[in-house]
């Protein structure tokens, strides 16, 4: 990995954590635009308990729910998110270097 791309890399996920850390302190309190569009919509539907989000409502269900709840909860999705990324990363330069 070249020196820019591991500097960009590293910086990247400096961002991610420092805002996966910052953000239960600055959120609002009150219901984002989608979620007052989708009360104003469907009133209130009950879930079909056909999924369940592994972090729903950005906390951790074991450790209740405080602002370290959504903290941790965010630091692993952004991880998750980074790991889906790098994977599809790698798939599409397997397949540039196959087609070349």
């Amino acid at each position: 990995m070249k020196k820019q791309t591991r500097n960009l890399v590293i910086g990247g996920i400096a961002i991610a954590l420092i805002i996966s850390v910052l953000s239960p302190f600055i959120a609002s309190t009150n219901p984002d635009g989608l979620d007052k569009s989708s009360e104003l919509i469907n009133g209130n539907v009950p879930d079909s308990g056909i999924y369940t989000a592994p972090f729903a409502d950005y906390s951790v269900s074991a450790l209740g729910d405080g602002p370290l709840a959504g903290i941790v909860a965010l630091v692993i999705g952004s991880f998750m998110a980074m790991g889906v990324a790098l994977g599809y990363s790698y798939i599409l330069r397997r397949k540039k270097e196959n087609t070349q």
